[in-house]
């Protein structure tokens, strides 16, 4: 998991950070920090955000095919 997940389920859900460190038992810096790469998604943060949203390693290949395919289109202007 990485950070450009985590940004996708929170979006998903139209939650803040603050909103989605709530939910996954966290602190919203530990969240903003994830985003912006400044911490990195440790194995415990993980499994939190699977718990919270009920994802299995299915679903989370998914959602890593879905951001890696998102990254392949350039920026808009």
């Amino acid at each position: 998991m990485n950070k450009e997940i985590i940004k996708l389920i929170r979006k998903s859900y139209n939650m803040t950070q603050r909103d989605f460190a709530r939910v996954v038992s966290c602190s919203f810096s530990l969240i903003a920090l994830v985003e912006v790469g400044k911490r990195r998604v440790t194995a415990d943060l993980e499994n939190k955000i699977k718990i919270a949203f009920d994802l299995d390693d299915q679903q989370m290949q998914s959602l890593a095919s879905l951001v890696s395919e998102i990254s392949k289109v350039p920026p808009f202007m």
